[in-house]
């Protein structure tokens, strides 16, 4: 009997800590919420919860970046699914800004377990391939349910503001930031950045196009590779074929299109993008389809001669020299601070 109280103690112990919070790097706090089926980490980028701020929940783009990095030389440095590009200190003024863990992927990786590129890569064989629990888990919907137990637990806190909430994604974040929105009835605005309306794989498709226009490619190299991406599609909706490659699974999942959710989205939509990204050309068709349902609730900021990652493009190429996204941060920042 005795045994079973203090095994019960430890788990309540720790179920207890996780709620309050553990302080990293001086920087943020950080949370986890577990079940019989995932433990949830994020962070609130603060390490004094103690004035009452709505949220503003960022959702990260696509491969498995963990949200710190534990370095032998630099100690702990973090990557925050890409808030160090941001003026973080004008966020964190008006909200709690909240990131949340990659699935199956530590909020802290050793240095040792993550490749050039930044992104943890675990116990895989290649260096370049996701582990196989990522792979399993990089679907949309359980990016959304694990943010919607995240905002079902920020909403029982004394230190939030349950009046706004903010829900915001770049490239692929911003398809869970859609998918979000539209289940959740708490959300106040929707910011989008770098987005696709119609999906993923097009996009693919539309880049062999560009290429061979732009004769890059030869034609017969453009319709070799559009019907590739169509087999590869094929395959991602074939059982077999997925249970063999589970990689195919964030290509089905992701290539959803997110039109119909945004014009279902009755409150204030912010979409910004860069001229010189592919993935978000068609965003300039969007506008008609909400003006052809007469909803005005869309702000649309084009930023020219800026690709994915809002860096400044010259010769055809990002010039990592001249990035933009304070800028675009600031601007989508404002623009949650006005009453509509």
């Amino acid at each position: 009997m005795k045994l079973r109280i203090s095994f019960l103690f430890i788990i309540l112990s720790q179920f207890f800590i996780s709620q309050q919070g553990k302080i990293i790097n001086n920087q943020s706090t950080a949370f986890e919420i577990s079940d019989k089926d995932d433990s949830i980490e994020f962070i609130v980028y603060d390490t004094q919860l103690n004035l009452k701020k709505p949220v503003f929940l960022w959702c990260q783009g696509s491969l498995p970046y963990p949200i710190y990095v534990d370095s032998k030389e630099e100690g702990l440095w973090i990557i925050g699914g890409g808030i160090t590009n941001f003026d973080v200190e004008n966020i964190v003024k008006n909200y709690h800004l909240v990131i949340i863990s990659m699935p199956k992927t530590p909020l802290i990786a050793d240095e040792k377990d993550i490749n050039e590129s930044y992104w943890y890569y675990g116990n895989s064989k290649n260096e370049n391939q996701p582990t196989l629990e990522f792979q399993k888990a990089d679907y949309l919907e359980n990016y959304v349910n694990r943010a919607q137990k995240v905002l079902k637990f920020l909403n029982k806190q004394k230190w939030v503001n349950r009046s706004k909430l903010i829900v915001a994604g770049s490239s692929q974040g911003s398809k869970v930031a859609t998918k979000i929105a539209a289940s959740n009835k708490n959300v106040t605005k929707l910011g989008l950045f770098s987005a696709n309306p119609f999906g993923r794989i097009d996009q693919n498709i539309r880049q062999y196009r560009k290429q061979a226009e732009q004769k890059q490619i030869s034609w017969e190299a453009a319709d070799k590779g559009i019907e590739e991406e169509y087999q590869m599609f094929r395959d991602a909706y074939d059982p077999k074929k997925l249970a063999q490659k589970p990689e195919l699974l964030a290509w089905k999942s992701f290539s959803v299109p997110l039109l119909d959710d945004w014009l279902q989205f009755k409150k204030p939509i912010y979409l910004a993008y860069g001229t010189h990204d592919i993935a978000s050309d068609l965003n300039d068709l969007v506008p008609l389809y909400f003006i052809r349902e007469n909803n005005s609730n869309l702000t649309l900021k084009r930023y020219l001669n800026l690709e994915h990652n809002f860096f400044e493009v010259e010769n055809g190429k990002p010039n990592h020299e001249k990035p933009h996204w304070e800028e675009v941060m600031n601007d989508f920042v404002a623009w949650t601070l006005k009453k509509k």
